[in-house]
Formats: structure tokens, C-alpha cells, sequence
């Protein structure tokens, strides 16, 4: 297995390279040169499986030679056996035919688990054969950067940095990150908003002499491995509602649409698919491109939702590629045109994304109102980004079985989950001590040459 950049001018890399540099050479992102296609017969027989073997089976055909059977399978069992539910993905039904996808049952309490808990554990196969060592450096809006956190604390090779927006994470997201007491984890907080802190990331990797100096690599979902992860939990679920024998759609909360296209790739692999959902929260940059074809950023208004509070999303670039017939020098120059404000998606190439994904949006308001009706009609308590994707899977309901993707446990955001509801969700009992724990965390500025000093600082103590 081989993979490309969708910006077409940079190395073609092995798995485990391509998991070990995050972003391509060129700015682009990784994907498979060719995609593997699961049968209806192979589908069939995930039936009945544990995760952990789904996962095996699914994401095998990307690994090639990077790591043996017996290394994957090891790495696959470490990465999930702390997860607090049996079925690590559990689903659970909402009203007729819709159904909740429970993705916060690791570490963290978020969907991010899945794919940083395995990427963790590759890294450090792969690390401790080579006997080098990285320094990781990741952007996050609230979850991924707690998953990192947990993922990598006290690792032997790796050092981890993770940028994220002061003041816009829900205190216990914040906790999360600066309560690791490990030395080689470090939270930053950076000033501005999570597109800055991702153009910082971006910028990182984009100054050779600093990523080669470092040895800089990325697990943001940036990072191919990291959405991979994230296809494995499509085809449990869609096989637990009877795939391959009927179709199933899926509604995801998303802001940097690395989720999404997991669903995307699911569907490419031979999941039949019938709808892929995009639900956005008031920054709905991802909404009015898909209506419009126009992908025009327009600045971020904090929300109760703050893990989508995103105008420039990674993963869209992907989706983009194939879009445009894989043609790197048509991404490049969108992504040109983004720098600048934003880019209008070609009539062919918009039609092709429509084909793949439908979406929607909910306002402040409405994310409230289906926090307080998921709980009064449906029995169920849901984050904020959770009932995003159900307020919007409701106008996609039919005959065909929908599942919204739950992305985060409602307890990391209690604040705006009492308001809907008085209801004051307490974070689970090995997290209970969580607003006790010191914090350790250092205040950045949105400058590329100072964050660079800071990294250089830390990695010499």
C-alpha cells in the first residue's frame, strides 16, 4: 500500500512513513494511492466479531508491510482495552429507525480515542524498533488534544505538544490536557482561535529546517492513521443493523470532516452506504459549501459546541481530491485561493461531493432544544456536538436505518447540558478528582517564531 499527497509534489510514502509525517512536503495531505475493496461476502462476516477483530480485518490492507500481523494485533488489543464498554462502540436506538452511535467510552470520553489510543501505540512499535524519537506537535479544538494527551503521556520516544485556543474548551476539556503530569506532555495555549492554532501547526511543518531538527511529526487528523482509526466503527455499526444486506446513513457532527470521511472511505471500501450526513453547528462553513459551492471562510462565533468551532476544515481537502479527479495542481490552487478568503468548488467537482454527502446545520438554539427533547422524549443525555448531528439527522429519517455518530460524553460539557436541561452530568469516577488535579500549562502567542523557541526550550530541559 502506497500513498500520495493530494497536492501531487511530494514523496510517495509506506504506512508507516506516512503515519510518521502527518503533513506531505508539499502542504498536502496523505491518501491510499488505491483503495481496497471489501466484499459483501467479507463484510458479511464481521458479523458477530469483537472491535478489535473488525478492526483487524478493516484496516489491514493499509498497513502492507509497516508492521506484521502479529505487531498490528497487539497494538489494536493494547489500544482498546481500556475502553469502559465491552462493545467499544455501542449502539443505541433514538426513535424508529435512528439510532445513537456511543463513541465516548475511552480515556477521554471521546470519539478521538478510537484513532489516537491506536496511533499512540503504532508510534511506539514503530519508534522503539527504530530507536528514534519525535516530537509530536498537534492542534485541537477541545478533543483531540486531551486524546493525544493520554495517548502519549510518559511514552520513551516521543514528546508531545498540543496547541489549543485559550479560553474556547469547556473546562473539562482544558483539564484534560493540563492536568498530565507526565514531563514529556506539554498543553499550550495558544491566543486566538483553533484555525490559528492549526495554521500554526501547518506552519510548523511547513519550515523544513525546524521539522527536520525536531523531528516533527503529527497526529492531527492531518495524519492518515488517525482517520483510518475512525472507518473501523462505520462497519460495526452498519453491520450490526444488517449490512451488507441493506443500506445504512450516518449523521456526523463534524468541523474538520476527518470524521466524516472516515464514513466516506467506509463507502469506497464497499459499505453500502446510503447517505452521509454533515451536520454543522452556526460556523457552517462546510453547509454553505455543499449548498452553494462556495467555500468562503467567515470568522468563528464561539459556541456551546466549541469542538466544531472550525472555518478551515483539514480533512474538506481530501474529499476535495477526489472530487477533482485527484489532480494535485487544481487542490493546490484551491488551497491557494483559501489563504486568501476562500474558493469556489468547480460545477463537476461539486456534483461529485453532493453525490457522496448531503448536510445540514443547527443553530445555538436548536442544539439546545434537542439537548432538552433527546432527554425528555428519547431518555438519552447528549453533548452538545451530539445533538448537532441528531436535530440534524432528523430531516434525513426514513426507511433506511440512520445512525448519529455521538462524537463526546455529555459530562465534558455540563455547563451548556444544565442549561437545557437542569441536569448536571458528573464526569465518570475515575475522572471524578479531575478539578482537584494541579494544572500545567503555558500560555502562547499566535506567532510561528516564538512557538518554535518554545518547542526548541522544552525539548532541551
Amino acid at each position: 500500500m502506497r500513498y500520495i499527497s493530494t497536492r501531487g509534489q511530494a514523496p510517495v510514502l509506506t504506512f508507516e512513513d506516512t503515519m510518521l509525517t502527518g503533513l506531505a512536503r508539499d502542504g498536502g495531505l496523505y491518501v491510499p494511492e488505491t483503495l481496497p475493496r471489501m466484499s459483501a461476502a467479507e463484510i458479511a462476516a464481521l458479523a458477530g466479531l469483537s472491535y478489535e477483530d473488525v478492526a483487524f480485518r478493516v484496516m489491514r490492507p493499509f498497513v502492507g508491510e509497516s508492521f506484521t500481523d502479529a505487531e498490528f494485533g497487539d497494538c489494536i488489543a493494547r489500544a482498546y482495552a481500556g475502553f469502559g464498554h465491552a462493545a467499544r462502540a455501542p449502539l443505541k436506538q433514538l426513535q424508529d429507525n435512528h439510532f445513537l452511535l456511543e463513541l465516548f467510552h475511552g480515556p477521554t470520553l471521546a470519539f478521538k480515542d478510537f484513532a489516537m489510543q491506536l496511533i499512540g501505540q503504532l508510534f511506539q512499535t514503530a519508534l522503539a524498533r527504530s530507536g528514534e524519537r519525535v516530537t509530536i506537535v498537534g492542534a485541537t479544538s477541545g478533543d483531540t488534544g486531551s486524546a493525544a494527551m493520554e495517548a502519549f503521556r510518559g511514552l520513551e520516544n516521543v514528546d508531545v505538544f498540543i496547541l489549543y485556543p485559550h479560553g474556547r474548551v469547556s473546562d473539562v476539556q482544558r483539564r484534560q490536557m493540563t492536568t498530565v503530569s507526565e514531563a514529556n506532555a506539554h498543553a499550550l495555549a495558544i491566543d486566538g482561535t483553533f484555525d490559528d492554532a492549526q495554521a500554526r501547526l501547518k506552519d510548523m511543518f511547513n519550515d523544513f529546517v525546524f521539522r527536520d531538527e525536531v523531528r516533527l511529526a503529527g497526529v492531527n487528523s492531518i495524519n492518515f492513521a488517525r482517520v483510518l482509526a475512525q472507518v473501523v466503527y462505520y462497519f460495526t455499526a452498519a453491520v450490526a443493523l444488517g449490512a451488507p444486506h441493506r443500506e445504512v446513513s450516518f449523521c456526523v457532527p463534524t468541523g474538520n470532516f476527518g470524521d466524516i470521511f472516515a464514513g466516506y472511505l467506509a463507502k469506497r471500501m464497499g459499505l453500502p452506504i446510503a447517505r452521509l450526513v454533515v451536520a454543522t453547528n452556526q460556523n457552517d462553513i462546510l453547509h454553505r459549501a455543499l449548498s452553494t459551492g462556495d467555500y468562503v471562510t467567515q470568522g468563528v462565533a464561539p459556541s456551546i459546541s466549541p469542538s466544531m468551532d472550525i472555518q478551515v476544515s483539514s480533512n474538506f481537502e481530501r474529499a476535495l481530491f477526489d472530487a477533482y479527479g485527484r489532480d494535485g495542481a487544481a487542490v493546490a490552487q484551491l488551497m491557494a485561493e483559501l489563504k486568501a478568503g476562500g474558493f469556489h468548488i468547480s460545477q463537476g467537482a461539486l456534483e461529485a461531493l453532493r453525490s457522496d454527502f448531503a448536510s445540514g446545520r443547527a443553530s445555538e438554539a436548536e442544539t439546545s432544544a434537542m439537548i432538552a427533547r433527546s432527554r425528555g422524549e428519547m431518555g438519552e443525555l447528549l453533548c452538545p456536538h451530539s445533538a448537532v448531528g441528531v436535530h440534524v439527522a432528523q430531516d434525513f429519517l426514513g426507511a433506511v436505518p440512520m445512525v448519529t455518530l455521538a462524537t463526546a460524553h455529555p459530562a465534558k460539557f455540563p455547563d451548556a447540558v444544565e442549561a437545557a436541561t437542569g441536569i448536571r452530568p458528573a464526569l465518570p469516577a475515575r475522572m471524578a478528582d479531575l478539578f482537584e488535579r494541579p494544572e500545567r500549562v503555558s500560555r502562547v502567542p499566535n506567532d510561528l517564531t516564538a512557538l518554535e523557541a518554545h518547542v526548541r526550550e522544552a525539548l532541551a530541559r
